[in-house]
């Protein structure tokens, strides 16, 4: 209760008084809990969903093996490749936070990626965002406490604000008016502030659709590693096919040497016409041509890792793994097909996307059920400090929705319209997963198929090259056949590089769409 000093008026009446007495218990009163009242009063509503679940970072990652067209001579007939786009081909700077040592191992391009590749950066940021809504939502469940203290001084008009007095004339009695100006005066108030929902199914339910989404917020950054991984894998392995072919064009212009000068010396001895000589000197400048362009392709491969990783973009580096043929694990494509359906984050965060429709449509339904609150405020209001006093106020408020012109059966539709697309991505995803693995079981065995013929057909290749040098060297033969032998050889060696290369990229593929990349990076691929 707040106590009022009594100000006479000259003539002795109390109209002074009575005016602050009005002041006093109408205006302040109908301030204290305009903000809370009203929110009160509307209740809480439903928190909208987009349409689609199918957030995150813009671009993705596919690697696919299709078939080269074509009747062709060498044995090498897929063509496998990693495509990678938007924010995946992309990094932040990885240097300043971990120094590198110049020689880049397989594990170590994988960890940085995971860490600073922008399509996880941009995930993982995706995901503060979603866990700052989850706070906001809860935060509607929660006490809320404030403190606030104002200092006032002020001059009322009473006639202004429809006050009026009319005293009578009561005979022996001195006449007095009644002012319709009073003041100045000053008052100060401190006081704490508490708000709590007790019971609003609407607002629980906000909060667990926006844990749903949390929860499938952190499963796609899950998934994104997945593809950062497959991104990194297939760039490091396109290095080592690159280094490869290299390597083989630098044997192939040594081997281009030799009979470059074996057809040179046959030439003082009479053995072979100047035009061999001329050929043989054909095939040296072409070979070395070829080892120009193949390491143009090593620096660009590079660069192009490196932009992944977070590494400058140069080619001043080296790798320091191989990753020779080796067999897949074995697994069978049931088994596979069953770790997916398990283990695949982004099926899982599908699966959340729905239940947190589901949470929102009943939060749009729950619009309907009346809601209950209290708020409370404690403090200190007088003229000044020793003379303040102690007051509260409680309030205990129940909302019952009657009509809301329309807003709840708006809010039910667009919840229930998002509900039903999810749930079509959600089947759709289910499929998509399904055609991940089928599609690697596929390419992995295409590409080991393919890496058997390579190797036979290496073999076939070297031991013709050796035996026509032998028959050049005899005189039996010309260079014309030699150059055709050696050709040859370098075509098989690139069959095999390219077959292995596409077997790597089959096993990276599978690791992916089981859904566990990170962790059996190793197991798939066999790395030092």
């Amino acid at each position: 209760m707040t106590k009022f000093a009594k100000f006479r008026h000259p003539s002795g009446g109390y109209a002074v008084m009575l005016a602050f007495a009005l002041y006093f218990l109408t205006v302040p009163a109908n301030a204290q809990f305009g903000a809370a009242a009203a929110q009160s009063q509307q209740g809480s509503l439903a928190n909208p969903l987009p349409l689609s679940g199918r957030t995150g970072a813009s671009g993705g990652v596919i690697a696919t093996q299709t078939a080269i067209p074509g009747t062709t001579t060498s044995v090498n007939t897929l063509n496998p490749t990693v495509q990678v786009s938007g924010a995946y081909s992309g990094s932040a700077n990885s240097t300043s936070a971990r120094p590198f040592s110049g020689k880049l191992s397989l594990q170590e391009a994988v960890e940085r990626a995971i860490a600073y590749n922008l399509g996880t950066v941009g995930m993982n940021q995706a995901l503060r965002q979603v866990h700052g809504q989850t706070r906001v939502a809860r935060s509607a469940l929660l006490p809320n406490l404030n403190g606030d203290f104002s200092e006032t001084e002020e001059t009322v008009n009473l006639a202004a604000i429809g006050v009026r007095f009319n005293v009578p004339t009561v005979p022996g009695v001195p006449s007095f008016g009644v002012p319709t100006l009073v003041g100045p005066f000053n008052y100060m108030d401190l006081r704490a502030r508490l708000t709590q929902t007790v019971a609003d199914f609407t607002a629980r339910n906000n909060y667990r659709a926006a844990q749903e989404n949390l929860r499938a917020a952190q499963l796609s950054a899950d998934d994104a590693r997945n593809l950062v991984v497959l991104a990194t894998g297939g760039a490091y392995l396109q290095v080592i096919a690159a280094e490869a072919r290299v390597q083989s064009a630098q044997a192939q212009l040594e081997t281009a040497n030799a009979v470059y000068q074996q057809t040179q010396m046959q030439l003082q001895f009479g053995k072979v016409p100047q035009i061999d000589v001329n050929r043989s000197q054909v095939e040296v400048l072409t070979q070395k041509q070829r080892l120009v362009s193949l390491q143009n392709d090593v620096a660009k491969q590079k660069i192009n890792l490196a932009r992944l990783t977070g590494l400058p973009p140069s080619e001043q580096y080296d790798i320091s793994d191989d990753v020779p043929f080796a067999a897949a694990p074995p697994v069978t494509l049931e088994d596979a097909l069953k770790q997916a359906l398990d283990q695949r984050a982004d099926l899982k965060a599908a699966e959340a996307q729905v239940r947190a429709a589901e949470r929102s449509l009943t939060a749009a339904r729950d619009e309907r059920y009346p809601s209950l609150s209290v708020s409370a405020d404690y403090g200190l209001i007088g003229t000044n400090p020793g003379q303040a006093r102690g007051t509260f106020t409680a309030v205990a408020t129940l909302t019952v929705p009657i009509w809301r012109g329309g807003r709840t059966e708006g809010d039910i539709e667009e919840a229930d319209a998002a509900l039903t697309q999810r749930q079509a991505e959600l089947e759709d995803q289910k499929s998509q997963v399904e055609s991940d693995v089928r599609n690697a079981y596929l390419d992995l065995q295409a590409a080991a198929n393919q890496v058997q013929v390579a190797i036979e057909n290496l073999d076939v290749t070297r031991q013709t090259l050796a035996q026509e040098r032998q028959r050049l060297e005899a005189g039996v033969s010309n260079d014309v056949v030699v150059t055709q032998a050696q050709e040859s050889v370098a075509s098989a060696e690139l069959d095999y590089i390219n077959s292995v290369f596409a077997h790597n990229v089959a096993k990276l593929s599978l690791a992916r769409a089981i859904g566990n990349a990170p962790q059996s990076l190793h197991q798939f691929l066999q790395f030092p």
